[in-house]
């Protein structure tokens, strides 16, 4: 599909980044802050849910993670020493305001001050998203995505954290992946609050996008500096099964109004998609968007990021056959696809993370290029990507070592992909590398390690894995060096 040349594998070598190109890692909050009952922080959603038997492999929560609420000092030395240009970290909105609700925190604010004045101390540009998934509880008692109040609540919350920070953060995001949020979190049940109401989910598709519009009009009212306002959309690079025809195509297209157009329909265009209504129609009416959401919905936005992991392949089930829905999520019973129970998901070739998700790095370049025939004009950001192997760690004369050589070469592809989109026009800021450090890896706990930093989880042992090093190689150089030496 590329009209660049290169290795068909995507495994080139030397390929040079501009200067300006933002590289660096992310994590969130929940997964690696720790600390979850200290200095006032209130309950989310996902402590509720991680303590609640059966949600979570091995019963595992967040409650001390990568204890990296006391341990960010030396988290940022580290990220020093690897050369990151830019760190994209979340704030949990329960460590600010623990209801939702109410005046902020000084004991929050103050962690996350420190943390970007850290940053800046170390030349590390931060990115700031207000949201990766932690809902305050009490919020969610109070119908939590589903209701309007959420995203008016979000707003205020927005302008607390904008008011303390909106003089050091040089990129403001809102929200990460509303589709997970909202599907998962609404409509499958694999994610907190572990919902699984088809209706709620998309109410909280709306309720998400509306969130987002408000938190930058609040954020626009009280930053002093002159940031960037972005949003994190994990899209579905979609792909009908060989010979499916026009019910391939069609099956496509429902999945594509669900997974993507239900957020950049609203976000970039300002309106939902009429398919995505008409599929939907026996689920509801929408009647919960409101005249004027839409106007507040579409902000201009600095950079979109792109989360990017891989591939999707759909067709048509045929309503008798067992029906397959390899779609890389845990299947708790309920369904993050509302209105598209005739679709099926099918198993894609390897190989494979250790997630079962396939590695394609074809579908990244694809992914980039698709949105920007689409939006010309919007510049994008690579703000996930990463994956999960089973890494060992081994003693080299003593000093203990992680040789994970799946993971770089995972990443010297993507980044391989990521580079022919520039060649092809792509205006593309940057790549955040997922993730900085091993951590509660939502609902498989801490059984998948995408970090290209391991945590022993018992000492709290850091160690830089070889992709680490490869990724500082990468800064330093500023072209995609090779896989030798490390």
């Amino acid at each position: 599909m590329s009209d660049v040349t290169g290795s068909p594998d995507y495994r080139d070598v030397g390929l040079r980044f501009p200067d300006g190109f933002l590289i660096g890692s992310a994590t969130a909050s929940y997964q690696i802050e720790g600390a979850y009952d200290e200095d006032g922080r209130g309950a989310s959603i996902w402590d509720t849910f991680s303590h609640t038997p059966g949600k979570v492999w091995n019963g595992d929560t967040g409650d001390v993670a990568d204890d990296h609420y006391h341990r960010w000092e030396a988290d940022l030395d580290l990220m020093q020493r690897l050369g990151l240009e830019s760190y994209r970290f979340s704030i949990a909105w329960p460590r600010i305001q623990p209801t939702g609700r109410g005046p902020a925190l000084e004991a929050g604010l103050a962690f996350y001050s420190r943390l970007v004045d850290g940053l800046l101390a170390r030349g590390i540009t931060p990115i700031a998203t207000l949201y990766h998934w932690d809902l305050p509880q009490a919020l969610e008692d109070e119908g939590g995505w589903t209701v309007r109040s959420t995203a008016l609540a979000f707003a205020d919350y927005a302008r607390l954290v904008g008011e303390a920070l909106g003089d050091r953060v040089a990129v403001w995001t809102t929200l990460n992946e509303p589709w997970c949020s909202a599907y998962l979190g609404y409509g499958s049940g694999a994610h907190a609050p572990g919902r699984t109401s088809p209706e709620a989910a998309l109410r909280a598709v709306h309720h998400l996008n509306l969130a987002h519009g408000l938190a930058i009009e609040a954020l626009r009212e009280v930053v002093t500096n002159d940031p960037q306002y972005s949003v994190t959309l994990n899209l579905h690079v979609l792909r009908a099964e060989e010979g499916s025809g026009e019910s391939g195509a069609d099956a496509v297209r429902q999945i594509d109004a669900i997974a993507n157009r239900a957020f950049t329909g609203p976000l970039l265009h300002g309106a939902y998609p009429a398919d995505l209504f008409a599929d939907t129609a026996s689920i509801t009416d929408w009647g919960f968007v409101q005249e004027g959401d839409l106007a507040r919905i579409r902000q201009p936005l600095h950079v979109l990021g792109v989360n990017y992991y891989s591939t999707t392949l759909v067709r048509r089930w045929d309503g008798s056959s067992p029906r397959s829905m390899n779609d890389g999520h845990k299947d708790v019973g309920g369904s993050p696809w509302p209105g598209a129970d005739d679709v099926e998901f099918l198993p894609q070739a390897g190989p494979y993370t250790e997630m079962g998700w396939n590695i394609d790095p074809s579908g990244l370049e694809e992914l980039l290029m698709a949105l920007h025939e689409e939006f010309p004009a919007q510049p994008l950001m690579i703000t996930e990507n990463g994956a999960a192997f089973a890494d060992e760690v081994v003693l080299d004369d003593g000093t203990p070592r992680v040789h994970d050589p799946l993971r770089v070469d995972y990443l010297r592809r993507h980044f391989t992909a990521a580079h022919r989109a520039l060649e092809r026009g792509v205006d593309l800021r940057g790549y955040q590398v997922w993730s900085l450090l091993d951590n509660f890896e939502w609902g498989y706990g801490y059984s998948k390690r995408f970090g290209i930093v391991r945590v022993d989880y018992d000492t709290q042992e850091r160690i830089p894995k070889d992709s680490s090093l490869w990724l500082a190689r990468l800064i330093t150089t500023r072209s995609i060096p090779s896989t030798e030496g490390l």
